[in-house]
């Protein structure tokens, strides 16, 4: 049975996460929060997200819709 990969990068330094369904051309747009932005396709599908600021991350979980 064949799975979707997902890649997912983090950045120490840039203190950036990066996680992406799909290698498709793509441009990131913002959300509801500050700290997350959703990378779509031309069609407006997602095709991942990224979160700045993880480390700030401590007393509860983001919630956003993308």
């Amino acid at each position: 049975m064949a799975r979707d990969r997902v890649k997912i990068w983090y950045d120490v330094e840039g203190d950036y996460l990066e996680v992406l369904f799909d290698q498709r051309p793509g441009y990131f747009r913002g959300t509801a929060s500050d700290q997350v932005m959703e990378k779509v396709d031309a069609g407006g599908n997602v095709l991942g997200f990224s979160v700045v600021k993880v480390s700030t991350i401590r007393t509860q979980p983001l919630d956003v819709a993308l």
